[in-house]
């Protein structure tokens, strides 16, 4: 069984729910496993930390996840057209396993969520991408083959899956970005597999 990183932040559970259907997605396909992970918010005040294992939820990442995975599938929610910084924070992490080509020619993806219609989710896609590409991955995106992806009227894009909550409390996923969040888990853990 080869495993599919699935990292995510999320503060309000909307990423963390793409991310469940990212790992549904990768799960989907025989021979791959969906690790799923998490990571610890950044704070402004330098005394103040997280625990090291978190109350609930899937565990923090570490550099090794990167490492033993056959890919990645990456989200967070749009921060001013960017990634959140705690999910930066983890790939300024990653600078040896950078050093040592560990995630060169592995298959990555990336995923947002945001609470406006015109909230920066493609910039925010292509902001989680660079990093990625510097790793030496290969960048998976969602192709227009996938149905959802030209009929959708909530998330999703071809630079990742997607959900606009358009500014309401504990916004669900709409079937069509579920159907795309599973379709990107899908392809990455193919990838992977051919790649393999």
């Amino acid at each position: 069984m080869s495993d599919i990183l699935v990292l995510y932040c999320s503060r309000n559970g909307t990423t963390e729910s793409l991310a469940r259907e990212v790992s549904r997605g990768v799960d989907s396909v025989d021979g791959m496993a969906a690790r799923l992970r998490t990571v610890p918010a950044v704070s402004a005040v330098s005394e103040a930390t997280e625990d090291t294992v978190p109350d609930s939820g899937p565990p923090y990442a570490t550099p090794q996840d990167l490492v033993d995975c056959a890919g990645l599938v990456m989200g967070s929610p749009t921060r001013f057209g960017n990634m959140d910084s705690a999910l930066k924070y983890y790939l300024d992490s990653t600078v040896g396993e950078w050093f040592s080509g560990a995630a060169v020619d592995k298959p990555a993806g990336v995923f947002t969520s945001t609470s406006s219609l015109h909230g920066g989710q493609e910039s925010t896609l292509l902001s989680m991408a660079l990093p990625l590409l510097h790793h030496g991955m290969i960048f998976v995106g969602l192709p227009y083959s996938e149905d959802a992806l030209s009929t959708t009227a909530t998330g999703g894009t071809p630079y990742g899956a997607s959900h606009v909550t358009y500014n309401r409390k504990n916004s669900k996923l709409s079937d069509d970005e579920k159907n795309l969040a599973r379709a990107l888990g899908r392809r990455v853990a193919r990838l992977a597999k051919k790649l393999g």
